[in-house]
């Protein structure tokens, strides 16, 4: 049997503030030193020889996922001009089919025009990630990109669909992401792409135009952001009218246009940045509608017109509200929608374009529950299509008639092996923080549990950039409910579940109460009899990776398992770089280590500098070897460090994917494996402790 893996120890000192630290693990930072591919390879070696008595489980809990999966299958179509677009699934293979046909959903397969197969682009690669997909004005040329590392830089292709041929130019080192925006555009002649590219850090910093038939090189640059504490962001007006760029840092944006129809123009500043505040417009025929937090910590709204298009001219239609943050919104012809938090939840407004008058809410049906809008292309339509699901509801396309507010329901994903919503319960329940304040948990488990304190329990969180961990659906997740696990999420300060203060109580000089708040909802839940300590697990991915991992340092007693995906936890040592991705941008999130003040706080959490002798819990550590956004090396730091520190005999596993970057692997059966792996990791760790059999394979799920 392997003996679990060391990693060398070289001492590397780093002095700020007047204060030195020994770091023995910094020279893993050096992926050309042999001795970090060595100790990464002895770690997933240990990983697969420890989990290997868990293999036939990691098999079981494949099948049972895989049996969820309509595995061909395909999205509901949508129309933009002559077409239907729509993506489709088939069985064994990993990708998705892009699709459309013209005039008619017809099925025969005569009228379908394959636009992309990512099949067949990933064929013979590890890993493929496709970025932008975009269809010209005209419907005839087709721009997509596409990632192989997982590095999150794309290389963008062009394709003439009139002959199914590619256009001779590629783009390198373009941006791209599935967490923001496409980051490529077309002008209203169909002739000219724009496009942003990536400085050294892989900021985006750069809008560029491009004539169709031309060199690359030779590329118009329209727009340099110079500030590296801002990324540039860009978007097309859902009326096409416009080409917006969006320039954001963590405390304050601005916003820039230029005309569809004239990509010749230079861009116009809509109004100046300034200190603070953060806005985003769009257009709605001669006025620009903004959503402004100036002077309004929720947001406000506000119009101008096209031609004056500066701050001093905006005129407030919607005034903010104490207990409603406008998350985002969207213009139609005949509507303005607001997409709105209230109570936690996502709440979705709709009036007529004015923002005052023909008001109503769409009504929900759940106590808790997600809600993703669509691209919604059509500008002049009077649907709203969004998704919808919760705990129990698996994902649901809605259309919704903003004119008579009715739903209709156009698909609701099928689980093949069968699924029973009413087998499950949720709820939404709040646990009491250290100083009061009262933190949503949204929690799901089979009907017949008994609240005795016995359930193998996962606490899920994440508690940064306002983001918001809503309650969806997961079908993997049914294999950890049938085994009698209760499922949970902690909505702490850090994201925006509560309006923008519940986010400023959670980042900088107050970071510490996501963490304080994530370790309440651990204690609620044991004191509401749901689980023990003995019982309990806790996961977070990238700084929801910090967040558990903080916990884990702060209360290594209250948790039995800890599973720590792409987790940052090296805070002060990343935060001090700024050459690596992010960093400069996000010292209005967690603080700057120059300043004295920050960095003692920060210094104070960081999971990396925070580990000392002490039992900890179980833990499994994943990173990706081409992670943009949270280097491999934090992870693997982590391991070594906590390995030489720890004085129990617990589990630390650490996996690296060495062909992934930050949201691990792409193929959705691959996905599935990981997975697995984790659960295996839950199950075996937790449901061992009272009942063998509940590790066993669940039939009809």
């Amino acid at each position: 049997m392997l003996s679990f893996p060391t990693a060398p120890k070289r001492p590397y000192s780093i002095t700020q503030h007047g204060q030195t630290r020994i770091d023995n693990y910094y020279w893993m930072r050096d992926r050309t030193d042999p001795e970090v591919l060595k100790y990464l390879h002895a770690e997933n070696d240990y990983l697969e020889e420890i989990m290997g008595h868990t293999r036939p489980l990691q098999e079981t809990l494949y099948a049972e996922m895989k049996g969820r999966l309509k595995e061909t299958d395909s999205t509901v179509p949508e129309k933009r001009g002559e077409y239907f677009y729509y993506s489709r699934t088939e069985e064994g293979k990993q990708y998705p089919i892009y699709c459309r046909k013209k005039d008619s959903l017809d099925h025969s397969e005569q009228t379908e025009q394959i636009l992309l197969d990512q099949n067949i682009l990933a064929a013979g690669k590890s890993f493929c990630s496709v970025g932008a997909l975009l269809v010209s004005p005209d419907g005839n040329k087709f721009a997509y990109s596409v990632d192989f590392e997982g590095a999150e830089v794309y290389t963008l292709y062009i394709q003439d669909l009139t002959n199914d041929t590619l256009c001779p130019e590629v783009i390198e080192n373009t941006y791209s992401s599935v967490y923001f925006h496409t980051g490529v555009e077309w002008a209203n002649d169909s002739q000219t792409l724009f496009y942003l590219t990536l400085d050294a850090s892989q900021r985006p910093f750069k809008l560029l135009r491009h004539a169709l038939g031309t060199d690359a090189s030779q590329d118009t640059v329209v727009f340099h952001e110079q500030d590296e504490s801002y990324f540039l962001f860009m978007m097309k007006t859902r009326d096409d009218a416009y080409i917006m760029t969006n320039h954001h840092s963590t405390l304050t944006t601005e916003m820039r246009f230029l005309s569809a129809d004239h990509p010749e123009e230079s861009l116009k500043v809509l109004s100046p940045r300034k200190e603070g505040v953060e806005y985003f417009a769009t257009h709605y025929r001669e006025h620009f509608i903004i959503v402004s937090n100036e002077n309004a910590k929720n947001f406000k709204v506000l119009r101008t017109p096209v031609t004056q298009p500066e701050d001093r001219h905006w005129q407030e239609i919607i005034p903010h509200r104490e207990d409603v943050l406008i998350d985002y919104f969207d213009t139609f012809e005949n509507h303005l929608v607001l997409y709105e938090r209230k109570n936690g939840l996502r709440q979705i407004r709709i009036s007529a374009p004015d923002g005052i008058s023909n008001i109503h809410y769409v009504k929900f049906p759940e106590p808790t529950y997600n809600v993703e809008t669509e691209s919604n292309p059509d500008f002049s339509t009077n649907l709203l299509r969004f998704r919808y699901s919760s705990l129990v509801t698996p994902p649901s396309v809605i259309d919704y008639h903003m004119d008579k507010g009715l739903w209709e329901l156009k698909k609701r994903d099928e689980i093949p092996s069968r699924y029973d919503p009413s087998a499950y319960i949720s709820e939404r329940i709040h646990a009491t923080a250290s100083d009061g304040k009262q933190v949503p948990l949204s929690i799901v488990y089979k009907k017949g549990l008994k609240k005795d304190g016995n359930n193998p329990t996962l606490l899920y969180g994440y508690g940064s950039y306002g983001a918001v961990i809503d309650a969806d659906f997961n079908s993997n997740r049914l294999s950890l409910l049938e085994r009698g696990f209760v499922f949970a999420i902690g909505h702490i300060r850090g994201g925006s579940d509560m309006g923008r203060a519940w986010y400023d109580d959670g980042k900088m000089l107050n970071k510490k109460n996501s963490f304080t708040d994530f370790i309440a909802c651990a204690e609620h839940l044991i004191k509401e009899g749901y689980t023990s300590n003995q019982k309990l697990a806790i996961q977070g991915g990238s700084a929801g990776g910090l967040l558990v991992s903080a916990c884990l340092t702060m209360r290594p007693d209250l948790f039995r398992a800890v599973i720590a995906k792409v987790a940052f936890v090296d805070v002060v040592t990343t935060m001090s770089d700024p050459t690596i991705p992010l960093t400069s941008l996000e010292w209005d999130e967690w603080g700057n280590p120059q300043v004295r003040e920050h960095f003692d706080y920060m210094l104070s959490y960081s999971p990396y500098d925070s580990i000392r002798a002490a039992e900890y819990p179980h833990m499994l550590i994943t990173t990706g070897l081409n992670d943009p956004r949270v280097a491999y090396w934090e992870p693997a730091k982590f391991a070594a460090k906590l390995r030489e520190m720890k004085t129990d005999n617990n589990l630390l596993l650490l996996h690296t994917n060495y062909d992934a970057g930050h949201a691990g692997a792409s193929g959705r059966y691959d996905y599935l494996k990981e997975v697995a792996v984790d659960y295996a990791f839950l199950i075996d760790r937790l449901c061992t402790l009272t009942n063998p059999l509940e590790i066993h394979a669940v039939k009809g799920i």
